[in-house]
């Protein structure tokens, strides 16, 4: 072994924060939440810490950017308990959480079972993850964070039970999960400077540019046969108008005529392209990857800075 190569070690988590507290206020910025959500598949954006519900409090309480669903975490520098368990189901309850996040230092078994079963027996309005936390360091070097999430929704297997129990026919859920599913491991071949989210059987995956404000999202029409590459803005028309005065340099920077799409709710910049049927999943789409992966790329370049400086006036 060569000289100067070091022995990596884990470092007791006490020794970074000596009380949960002090991990939550770790968590709850920016930076740490982001690296979370990398690893969890979600663009996680924080409303609260101490959260209120009724007698008790929730460590955090965020929001999935993409779609403003409700996301409760609760931390533990220990191994799980049942204490803590009731408490999650209690605080997603109280906050009407769509997302619910366990973080601890070691997970008995029975109560990573109790994540899975919980997975298996909600819809999939409902997810719940298990993550461990440790630290580690080289040498003398600041110890270094690692999120591993130990139990996660199954999509696939909400969408099949959804299935079978549903009048309605779930086929169409399924092809969205495979397509997204096979996009996302073309994207690792592609080493491209986005982050996709988790797969889920739906019309649409959210991409993060930054920003709280706005992100890309790919969508499919299935009656139409398109795909599409948009940037979603969630509640700020000033951000919309603002950037619609820019038209024609926005459109002219991404060499593209765009759809600007005006709603109470929400407002979308959005690009297509035509010929795309989901029914018939083969490798040919490989080319709908890469125009999707390729107009991300640009939609991020375009957007982001001008999200940021959009911000400096208000």
């Amino acid at each position: 072994m060569p000289n100067n190569l070091s022995k990596i070690e884990q470092v007791e988590l006490r020794e970074a924060w000596g009380v949960e507290p002090e991990f939550t206020h770790w968590l709850s910025h920016e930076e740490n939440l982001d690296a979370l959500g990398e690893e969890l598949g979600l663009e996680l954006s924080l409303l609260k810490t101490e959260a209120d519900v009724g007698d008790f409090n929730v460590d955090i309480l965020a929001e999935e950017g993409g779609t403003g669903a409700k996301v409760i975490i609760e931390n533990q520098l220990e191994v799980t308990n049942h204490d803590h368990l009731g408490k999650l189901i209690t605080y997603a309850s109280g906050h009407d959480a769509a997302y619910v996040i366990w973080i601890f230092k070691q997970v008995r078994e029975e109560h990573r079972q109790a994540i899975d079963w919980l997975n298996e027996h909600t819809n999939d309005d409902v997810n719940f993850f298990g993550v461990k936390l440790e630290l580690w360091r080289i040498a003398d070097s600041a110890p270094a964070p690692k999120f591993d999430v130990v139990s996660r929704p199954n999509a696939w297997a909400k969408t099949v039970k959804k299935q079978s129990t549903n009048k309605e026919p779930s086929l169409l859920k399924l092809r969205q999960l495979e397509f997204w599913t096979q996009l996302c491991e073309y994207a690792k071949t592609r080493k491209l400077d986005i982050r996709l989210r988790s797969p889920r059987p739906q019309h649409w995956m959210n991409i993060s540019i930054g920003s709280s404000e706005a992100h890309v999202a790919f969508t499919i029409n299935t009656r139409e046969l398109r795909i599409g590459c948009e940037l979603y803005i969630r509640k700020n028309r000033p951000l919309f108008d603002w950037l619609y005065q820019q038209k024609d340099n926005i459109e002219n920077e991404l060499g593209a005529k765009l759809k600007w799409i005006k709603a109470t709710k929400a407002t979308r910049i959005l690009e297509t392209t035509s010929g795309f049927d989901i029914t018939t999943i083969d490798e040919n789409f490989t080319q709908y990857f890469d125009w999707l992966l390729d107009r991300a790329v640009a939609f991020k370049k375009t957007f982001a800075p001008k999200i940021k400086e959009f911000q400096k006036t208000v």
